[in-house]
């Protein structure tokens, strides 16, 4: 995987594009405080949202400085491990806005804000890990086995384990040093009431969203570096999956009923890329197994990239298909 030293003017760019979807997105998808988003807006926006992405990636096959196909192909394995996760945690979010009780026509400005905070500390991550790994490459190893461990993990997690929000150890520090009303005020976070400034349950979930955010990127970060170690392409994979979240999560939410096993696939997609991280590891995984007396002389194997991606692909339409098989098959 060639590292490609991309211009400063290109992140530049880049994130000025962003802020400039963003503030399209907020003014032309879910107004503030004026409807209820339905599937049908939200399935649109979905569908723009994932064409925006591929014309990047379009961009990149034709305009990429180095090896213009092969980074194509791992923005879009990328971005699919991104947004195949992603979908998991929309779930969660559908749960914390049902324990805060937040009204529908008041969830997208959360989204907004938290997608927008999420965009800040996945780019701090991401060029943090890249800075890791091009010093300390053994990271890597570390990453894969983490992967395979939370993958095997979500076949034993119950749904209503993933989050408890009155635990967050987050609320309870602010909880401390700030004042929180336990009302609701409409699409306010903060309100002034007999001279003072309170916090209200909305801004609460925003918190609870952003930190639970930050649990997220520990599996997801680690996952998209497995396709790439770019930090362009990672960072661009991940940022475009996310920006598609708030329309993703209107139109998710009313078919959450039927896709009950897709942890199941996900579970899957994480082993298999963190089996792919161990594999092209090798001489390390040999250095530690020789260290505690073993000799397993690994051998390097790596995955192409457009496999990868056929088979994550692969595996969440499966892991689709059979929750809703099952789904409808338990209704009848």
């Amino acid at each position: 995987m060639e590292m490609v030293n991309i211009p400063i003017w290109a992140w530049i760019l880049f994130y000025i594009l962003v802020l400039i979807m963003l503030l399209i997105d907020l003014k032309s998808f879910g107004k503030k405080g004026q409807h209820e988003v339905g599937v049908s807006e939200a399935l649109k926006m979905t569908a723009v949202w994932i064409g925006v992405s591929l014309v990047f990636c379009g961009g990149i096959y034709l305009w990429y400085p180095a090896d213009s196909h092969e980074k194509a192909m791992e923005f879009l394995a990328g971005y699919l491990i991104e947004k195949s996760l992603s979908m998991d945690n929309l779930f969660v979010f559908l749960m914390l806005f049902s324990f805060f009780g937040v009204k529908n026509k008041y969830q997208h400005e959360v989204l907004f804000w938290g997608i927008f905070g999420a965009l800040v500390l996945r780019s701090i991550f991401i060029f943090a890990g890249t800075a890791m790994i091009a010093q300390f490459e053994w990271i890597l190893g570390l990453f894969g086995l983490f992967l395979i461990y939370t993958g095997i993990k979500m076949f034993s997690h119950k749904d209503d384990e993933q989050v408890d929000p009155s635990k967050n150890i987050f609320v309870k520090l602010f909880k401390k040093f700030f004042p929180v009303t336990d009302q609701m005020h409409e699409d306010k976070f903060f309100i002034i009431e007999n001279g003072k400034r309170l916090a209200t349950p909305l801004f609460i979930t925003l918190l609870v969203i952003e930190t639970t955010d930050v649990a997220f990127a520990v599996d997801s970060i680690p996952a998209v570096f497995s396709v790439s170690r770019d930090p362009f392409i990672v960072l661009t994979s991940n940022i475009f999956a996310i920006l598609g979240l708030r329309a993703l999560y209107f139109a998710l939410a009313a078919v959450a009923k039927y896709f009950t096993y897709l942890k199941y696939g996900l579970g899957i997609i994480l082993s298999f890329v963190g089996v792919k991280m161990l594999l092209a590891m090798n001489e390390y995984v040999n250095a530690a197994s020789e260290l505690i007396g073993l000799n397993i002389n690994m051998p390097h194997i790596e995955v192409p990239t457009t496999w990868s991606l056929a088979i994550i692909f692969g595996v969440l339409v499966m892991s689709m298909l059979l929750s809703v098989w099952i789904s409808r098959t338990k209704t009848n």
